[in-house]
């Protein structure tokens, strides 16, 4: 925020809040593509992609900024030539002022984003991730705190987001020790005379940390510690976050037969149509979900599971699918992920009151090519 004026970054800053980049996998391209981030901004339009369409509504609804699910440049362009529609576009953007930010991967990965609200349209109770994210691992946070501010120092970690353990919330652990320092020259010691070595009686404190929260909590924790320079260490674990991952598990409140699964999918999506593989009588429950490209992963997915709900599901993903004896439901790449163009207006308007958001609606990219 410049003043009163809500800014390219401020969004910029609620977004990755909420999908920290650090989450996205290393081969995504999220973030700002066009713009700055001192821009302002009066009004959005959120969107799946950013195409021709999704570009044109943004400029007739005067919106300065557009927040998409999809990156607009994911290639590195190699040419600004008006004569290519992609890169005409981006100039036609610049030109308008309009700022273009995505959250891809990282949104697919977030608690919250496009596979937990796919997950929740198709009622998918007692949720965890489906396939692990390297990325989405935790962290153990190391402070030393004097007793006074232990307190001060614990609440306002946990509420950046640490001590987070399946249902609790502020776990932490803090044992009583001594520590050193010899303030030098210039500095503004808590406790103890510049030029003279300090005994200070202190804890030990550590709690756990999602790595893409270790910004925020870190930031938490020198806000609240009494220190000039408080001594912190941050050690990533090999443990996967228990809240993050990429694709969604968990059963149905009641088994269906596929048939029935389908047809709600359909409905609760608003897809026109999806494809199906598996004997239509067979009883669903345990149900498997991955918004966009999720065929390349039902290597990775639990046997355990009836059926798998994505979109871009190829001939020899369905082969190995039906060899493992897993059900199939493709309900397109879009189909799956247009969900979240709602939720991130919501999320913006809730977030900043006074901002005009429009919502894009995704055309159905295979009635504009003819398939019937």
């Amino acid at each position: 925020m410049t003043g009163n004026t809500l800014t390219v970054g401020a969004l910029i800053a609620a977004m990755d809040d909420w999908a920290p980049p650090s989450l996205a996998f290393e081969w995504d391209r999220p973030g700002l593509a066009i713009g700055q981030r001192d821009w302002p901004v009066r009004r959005a339009l959120t969107a799946l992609t950013v195409g021709l369409e999704a570009a044109e509504a943004a400029a007739l609804a005067g919106a300065d900024m557009i927040v998409s699910h999809h990156p607009l440049i994911y290639e590195p362009l190699t040419a600004l030539r008006t004569d290519n529609p992609h890169t005409a576009m981006c100039l036609m953007l610049a030109e308008k002022k309009i700022a273009c930010f995505s959250a891809h991967t990282n949104l697919d990965v977030a608690p919250g984003g496009v596979n937990d609200t796919l997950a929740t349209l198709l009622g998918i109770l007692e949720r965890s991730p489906l396939v692990p994210a390297p990325q989405a691992v935790l962290a153990k946070l190391v402070t030393f705190v004097p007793e006074s501010h232990l307190a001060a120092v614990r609440e306002a970690v946990c509420n950046a987001g640490a001590g987070i353990i399946g249902p609790y919330t502020h776990c932490t652990f803090s044992a009583a020790g001594i520590g050193t320092f010899l303030p030098g020259e210039g500095t503004e010691p808590f406790s103890g005379s510049r030029g003279k070595l300090n005994e200070e009686p202190e804890r030990r404190f550590e709690t756990l940390v999602p790595m893409a929260r270790v910004g925020p909590v870190v930031e938490a924790l020198r806000k609240a510690h009494p220190y000039e320079e408080p001594a912190y260490d941050v050690v990533e674990l090999k443990i996967p976050g228990p809240h993050a991952g990429l694709g969604v598990k968990g059963r149905l409140e009641s088994p269906t037969s596929l048939r029935a699964f389908a047809d709600h999918v359909v409905k609760v999506l608003s897809v026109s149509s999806v494809r199906v593989l598996g004997d239509m009588s067979r009883c669903v429950e345990r149900v498997g979900a991955m918004g966009g490209s999720g065929g390349s992963h039902i290597g990775e997915i639990p046997g355990d599971l009836d059926v798998f709900v994505s979109g871009d599901v190829n001939y020899h993903s369905a082969m190995a699918a039906r060899q493992r004896g897993l059900a199939l439901i493709d309900a397109g790449h879009d189909g799956t992920e247009k969900c979240i163009v709602p939720v991130i207006a919501r999320f913006l308007r809730e977030k900043f009151p006074g901002l005009e958001v429009t919502e894009f609606e995704e055309p159905d990219l295979w009635r504009l090519a003819g398939a019937y």
